[in-house]
């Protein structure tokens, strides 16, 4: 499982699709947090969904009174907006179009997903998500910028 996390003073996602875009509101908003975009592999099954739920939950990324990043979501109040995004697992070295074939097919990666979202509920966190498998737009103010790269693999 990847995850590229940013800390984020807001963010929010909508379909892409302009027509649903424009007449709806933001799928997932959120203040204060992170933003995860979140890329499943095929063999990702409850020991990976663990570990990246917690990590999240117990980053401390965010700035305490001294300013030093000693703080994580629960401490400050913060939200996680939760968005899947296969591309992460995009292979380019063959060429110039990108391969996903390490990516997990959606049967198997948008439960995954929503075990994330709720792992990272039973922390206590507010959750946001996009719409699993559709086109969307994500806006955010990344805070700092703080950007990470969680890869379950690499743990």
């Amino acid at each position: 499982m990847r995850a590229l996390v940013q800390r984020v003073a807001r963010a929010e996602v909508r379909l892409a699709d302009a027509a649903a875009a424009a007449a709806a509101a933001p799928l997932g908003t959120i203040g204060t947090g992170l933003l995860v975009l979140l890329g499943v592999a095929p063999d990702d099954g409850a020991a990976e969904v663990a570990w990246v739920a917690d990590k999240l939950a117990h980053l401390r990324v965010f700035e305490d009174a001294a300013g030093k990043m000693n703080l994580a979501l629960g401490d400050v109040g913060g939200a996680v907006l939760l968005v899947s995004q296969f591309t992460l697992y995009g292979d380019v070295r063959g060429g110039r179009r990108p391969g996903f074939a390490a990516a997990a097919r959606p049967e198997v990666a948008e439960p995954r997903y929503l075990e994330v979202a709720a792992r990272l509920r039973a922390h206590g966190l507010e959750v946001a998500t996009g719409a699993f498998g559709r086109a969307m737009h994500v806006e955010l103010v990344n805070d700092g910028p703080v950007t990470l790269w969680l890869d379950s693999a690499e743990r």
